[in-house]
């Protein structure tokens, strides 16, 4: 956790070295399109050609070569790399796999979330390097939730966990909630995104912030899309593998235990949200509140869900 906080730090000194650059590219512009205006009003008043001084060149900074950005990258990887050292020991201790009560899965969850992200910084052919600030926040966050409210000690397994549906089952629903994390960050800085675009449009005068520096509100809609696609199909096979091991464990389907209740929820909730936005045209802040509202949910039924509703899957360890 200490190295996710500095981190997140790193990270968040970037955003604030994004927003200077921004603000002084702004005013190189600026100060450009005066020099600009006054060289074409001395030309007209002195009839004849005026070679205007070029204008100042605006700011202009490699982010990839941000050291506090490089700081933020490395330092994410090395509490990815103490993060999974933590996970594997815990299952070690406890002689399986380390995701059977609520801080065991928060500890597994938020490693397959950073897991997530430093997949998709090496995949995508975007520098997503920005939502580093999001995603260690969110994790250090949940890791600290855990480590206060939900620690407990190792114990065995109840009768209905001993199953490898517990492998499967588990493992997919923590790799959909990583995929369904960053679309959650992605839309986020998305409506934020679109917001300084429509102060923008409108003519009015904004501050500019690390924002500026961001792709724009169009393409950080079609990343959160297209992650959160990924996300939704391992949730299907999640909802699935769960009625089959159901079935196995207490002979049916579906029993509209609160946890299943939930987990369809969650489905539908994501199944309206790829639907809206490819048939109904449901794009912009649409589609990015939607995607924050499925997130919602399943926040929502890892703790609320897990800690007030008492049914079948009353497996907190709490």
């Amino acid at each position: 956790m200490a190295v996710y906080a500095l981190a997140f730090i790193a990270y968040a000194i970037d955003l604030a070295r994004r927003s200077a650059v921004a603000a002084k590219a702004a005013d190189d512009a600026k100060a450009a399109s005066v020099e600009a205006s006054g060289a074409e009003a001395a030309e007209a008043a002195g009839g004849g050609t005026i070679v205007a001084a070029p204008p100042k060149r605006a700011a202009s900074v490699a982010y990839g070569r941000s050291p506090s950005l490089r700081v933020g990258v490395a330092l994410t990887v090395v509490a990815w790399l103490l993060h999974l050292a933590a996970d594997i020991t815990r299952g070690l201790a406890a002689g399986r796999v380390p995701w059977a009560n609520m801080y065991e899965f928060a500890l597994t969850g938020t490693l397959i979330i950073t897991s997530v992200y430093l997949l998709v910084l090496v995949v995508s052919k975007h520098d997503l390097r920005f939502l580093g600030t999001f995603v260690t926040g969110l994790v250090l966050v949940l890791l600290g939730i855990a480590t206060v409210n939900f620690y407990v000690s190792v114990v065995p397994l109840p009768p209905a966990l001993q199953s490898a549906w517990l492998v499967i089952h588990v493992f997919v629903a923590t790799s959909a909630v990583g995929f369904l994390a960053l679309g959650f960050a992605l839309s986020v800085v998305q409506l934020m995104q679109a917001r300084r675009e429509s102060i923008a449009a409108s003519g009015t005068a904004a501050k500019q912030s690390f924002l500026a520096t961001l792709p724009d509100s169009a393409t950080l809609e079609n990343l959160a899309y297209r992650v959160i696609i990924i996300g939704f199909i391992l949730w299907t096979f999640t909802l699935m593998a769960g009625a089959i091991w159901a079935e196995a464990a207490w002979g049916r389907y579906w029993g509209w235990d609160t946890k299943e209740v939930w987990t369809f929820i969650i489905w539908v909730v994501y199944a309206g949200y790829i639907h809206a936005r490819a048939t109904r045209g449901w794009r912009g802040s649409r589609s990015a509140w939607l995607a924050i509202i499925g997130f919602s949910t399943v926040l929502f039924n890892f703790t609320i869900v897990n800690l007030f509703f008492k049914g079948l899957h009353a497996y907190s360890g709490l």
